[in-house]
């Protein structure tokens, strides 16, 4: 298994599944850019099995470096970035957990149920970051309960393993090189922007600005029927220098945590 081929399975399943993620990547070429990935994001239950520890290993295989761990006490989640060693172009990973420890016996019960499913070929294989639902076809009883505690387990438990989301470099844009810029092109275009926290998360004194879109809604397949849910979505960032001249390649949990709302209905 090499970098390339993950990082194409990734991006053939993204951009299958979400419609308005294709669209994106569309108008940019479309406009004679080159898009660039910034970063790729995985979600995940802490599990020994596929906590971040366990995906992440599958990306140092594959030439990665464990960089910086983050918290998002409000989400109850830990993440870790990781760069890669071997080529300075390939993207950044993120990837967070959530900390079921601290939400309901249901919820633990339920993540229990479902990582006791996964075979342990597809883990020790590395293709599970890109296998989707691996536990069965969802419920939307279970989907609505877990909703009501975590939007985080609940779009995990229906979309499992697969890319959250890729992001572009808006450094590498040449047309628009601004997230103003980006950000407007994108409602001109009718995509509707995440503003949680506002439009744009961060700033240039903070190193890095994000933006993102809000996930697509589309018809989940649940064992009582179709409803609407979420599924992923795309996201913009604009990194800067540092004073010692150095590109800010880390993440800032504060705008983090307003992209992760991304995925939230409405």
């Amino acid at each position: 298994m090499t970098l390339d081929n993950v990082l194409s399975k990734l991006w053939k399943l993204y951009t299958s599944q979400n419609e308005s993620a294709r669209k994106v990547y569309e108008l940019f070429t479309s406009e004679g850019e080159t898009v660039i990935n910034d970063h790729i994001a995985f979600r995940t239950f802490d599990n020994p099995k596929i906590n971040v520890q366990a995906l992440g290993k599958i990306f140092t295989d594959l030439g990665y470096r464990e960089m910086r761990q983050y918290d998002f006490p409000e989400k109850k989640l830990n993440a870790k970035h990781y760069e890669n060693t071997e080529n300075e172009n390939a993207p950044l990973i993120f990837i967070s957990e959530l900390r079921t420890s601290e939400f309901s016996d249901f919820l633990q019960s339920t993540v229990h149920d479902c990582v006791m499913r996964i075979e342990k070929t597809l883990i020790e294989s590395g293709e599970i970051v890109y296998s989707g639902n691996v536990w069965g076809k969802p419920s939307h009883q279970i989907y609505q309960n877990l909703l009501r505690e975590s939007e985080y387990a609940a779009w995990l438990y229906y979309n499992g393993f697969c890319a959250n989301h890729f992001t572009v470099s808006v450094n590498n844009l040449k047309k628009y090189d601004s997230l103003e810029k980006v950000n407007q092109l994108l409602k001109d275009n009718g995509f509707k922007l995440n503003d949680a926290g506002g439009e744009i998360k961060g700033n240039p004194t903070e190193l890095l600005e994000q933006s993102s879109i809000k996930a697509d809604i589309f018809l989940g397949d649940f064992v009582e029927g179709e409803f609407e849910i979420t599924g992923c979505y795309y996201e913009f960032a604009k990194r800067y220098k540092s004073s010692q001249g150095e590109l800010f390649k880390g993440f800032i949990a504060k705008s983090a945590d307003k992209i992760f709302e991304s995925t939230n209905k409405g």
